[in-house]
């Protein structure tokens, strides 16, 4: 078949390119390999910076040692939201290219973002107990981030809603898309509304108004959780692949038996 040619019948170099990384036996290839040196730079960032950040770096004058969780919850909402933009993405190429692997690649973001959203939402709550004398209130952004929480499982049980495994893939590209717009409100909750929330410590712009020696660990425990991340899709990606083809392989004999 022409490689310009796709499976829904559109015609084009871009969607062409896409498809050209979209052969799964490509994919173990690439992955495969590199997945021990993930998984072990993943753990050494992780654990370097949240030990940094608990045993060696100072507590904040105003909250004392419970700012400690912050080596824990930012990272942890960063990665949360960054999972649900790259499903987001996944589905808008399912959608209009048909990417064969994007579907498998949503799916597999899924639990793994709502995960990491989870404990943001735990670690959140346990930091507002000694903060706010609660460990729930009905806060712009920790609402925002419950929502987001619930997107996520709300893909993942689309997926699963439909006996056609297409029909559950295209209802829940479609909710993620929709879910997106979540985000900026995530983002810009604390600026919106007048919010228990403190506002951004962290600026990419200039004035960020956190100490230096508090920004280290925390960005060693970001790229961790980050690396953590892509390593758990990946693997899971790795593995779903592989239980299709011992599925098919399976079925395959049993229909020479038969």
């Amino acid at each position: 078949m022409n490689e310009n040619v796709l499976t829904n019948g559109r015609i084009g170099k871009a969607g062409s390119w896409f498809h050209r990384f979209a052969n799964p036996g490509r994919f173990l290839r690439l992955v495969q390999p590199a997945l021990p040196w993930l998984t072990a730079f993943s753990l050494i960032l992780t654990v370097t910076g949240i030990v940094w950040g608990y045993a060696f770096a100072p507590a904040d004058w105003q909250q004392g040692n419970a700012v400690r969780i912050m080596y824990v919850h930012v990272p942890s909402a960063w990665v949360g939201m960054a999972g649900y933009a790259a499903l987001a993405v996944c589905s808008f190429f399912s959608i209009i290219w048909r990417h064969p692997l994007a579907d498998l690649a949503a799916e597999e973001i899924g639990p793994v973002g709502a995960g990491f959203t989870f404990v943001c939402l735990v670690s959140g709550s346990l930091w507002g107990r000694p903060e706010w004398g609660a460990y729930w209130v009905w806060d712009a952004r920790l609402t925002s981030m419950l929502i987001l929480f619930f997107l996520y499982l709300g893909h993942i049980a689309l997926i699963r809603a439909f006996d056609n495994p297409t029909h559950g893939h295209r209802a829940a590209a479609i909710l993620a898309l929709v879910g997106a717009i979540n985000l900026p409100i995530i983002v810009f909750s604390v600026q919106w509304w007048n919010t228990l929330h403190q506002g951004n410590t962290i600026s990419f712009s200039g004035g960020s108004k956190i100490y230096i020696t508090m920004l280290y660990p925390l960005i060693i425990a970001t790229l961790g959780f980050y690396l953590c991340f892509v390593t758990l899709v990946c693997a899971r990606m790795c593995a779903a692949i592989m239980e299709r083809r011992t599925r098919s392989l399976l079925l395959a004999a049993a229909e020479r038996h038969s």
